[in-house]
């Protein structure tokens, strides 16, 4: 998990003596990464810079503006001849760079300008794997919901979304992931699944999340090596992560089998014990109030009422019925 996308997250300074500020802002790069407009429109109307081509890191300037969320410079500089798909020497392009910082709007701008959403780097990165990386989850929500971007792609080593953000800890991207239907259980070409990853880096709240959407045989599954996610994280010295997935492991041993007629039932919980008291319930009502022979008998009106009242609940069953299992 070492080869990890390398972006430049800040600009640096071209001269620490007095005026280092201004002579930053001299070229189109960091004209963009600053996001000054007028500055950028001067050197290329006046001066004749180009914004096609990469600096001398090997950078765009459309790149550096979308890092930025710039997003008047990065129109600018598409409309003067940048490409939005361009790639720099890491195969990275300017919609790569946006999800570092999770910059929607310029990500927008570039998918609307014909930024390709599905382009990968030279280790198989995907705009998804970049966003899971950093933990963008609103910008891997936006991408995949709006631009059908891939949540469960993998990369060149196998590893999703998915595995990025549980090797990073990032909670919130793994929920999101994981109602996306991304493949929980997918491995790498080392073996190692999502909770693999998680179990290594002693992330316990990624662990936590995995291990409540997952099943036994999540646990139970061993990498290359042979090796469990609980005795990777033990053999990380990361005892609490250890512990918790050693217990998780027993409590599910205890469960009864879900595919089991029992098991089917103990996942419902309380459900069908408060389906039959509403439905006794209900039969009671009808029987010894709407028919009940010793009271006064019901108008038209009291009657249809009455009966309508039991349709509602009847209703009201059924939908209770399909919501719980």
């Amino acid at each position: 998990m070492s080869s990890e996308i390398e972006v430049v997250e800040e600009v640096q300074s071209r001269d620490e003596q007095s005026g280092a500020e201004e002579s930053l802002r001299n070229d189109v790069y960091t004209a963009a990464a600053y996001g000054d407009l007028e500055r950028l429109q001067r050197l290329v109307e006046q001066e004749g810079c180009p914004v096609s081509e990469p600096d001398g890191l090997g950078y765009y300037a459309l790149q550096w503006a979308a890092l930025n969320n710039r997003t008047a410079a990065a129109q600018y500089i598409i409309e003067h001849g940048g490409d939005v798909n361009a790639t720099d020497h890491t195969g990275q392009t300017a919609l790569h760079w946006s999800a570092v910082r999770g910059a929607i709007q310029a990500a927008e701008l570039l998918l609307q300008e014909g930024a390709r959403v599905s382009a990968a780097d030279m280790n198989g990165y995907q705009t998804t794997h970049v966003a899971a990386q950093y933990g963008q989850t609103a910008f891997l929500y936006h991408i995949v919901s709006k631009w059908n971007a891939d949540p469960d792609v993998p990369d060149n080593d196998g590893r999703s979304p998915l595995h990025w953000a549980a090797y990073k800890g990032f909670a919130d991207s793994i929920r999101l992931l994981l109602f996306l239907d991304a493949h929980r259980g997918r491995q790498d070409t080392g073996g190692c699944t999502p909770l693999h990853w998680a179990a290594i880096r002693g992330n316990l709240e990624a662990c936590t999340v995995l291990v409540q959407a997952g099943k036994k045989e999540d646990l139970m599954l061993a990498d290359n090596t042979g090796l469990t996610p609980a005795q990777l994280a033990s053999d990380k010295n990361h005892r609490q992560v250890a512990f918790f997935l050693g217990n998780a492991r027993r409590l599910l041993d205890k469960r009864c089998d879900g595919n089991s007629r029992l098991g089917k039932i103990s996942k419902l919980g309380l459900a069908p014990v408060l389906w039959c008291i509403i439905l006794v319930l209900l039969v009671t009502y009808i029987h010894s109030v709407i028919l009940a022979t010793k009271m006064p008998k019901l108008t038209a009106a009291a009657g249809l009422l009455a009966w309508f009242g039991v349709f509602l609940a009847s209703v009201g069953l059924v939908m209770f019925y399909r919501c719980s299992r």
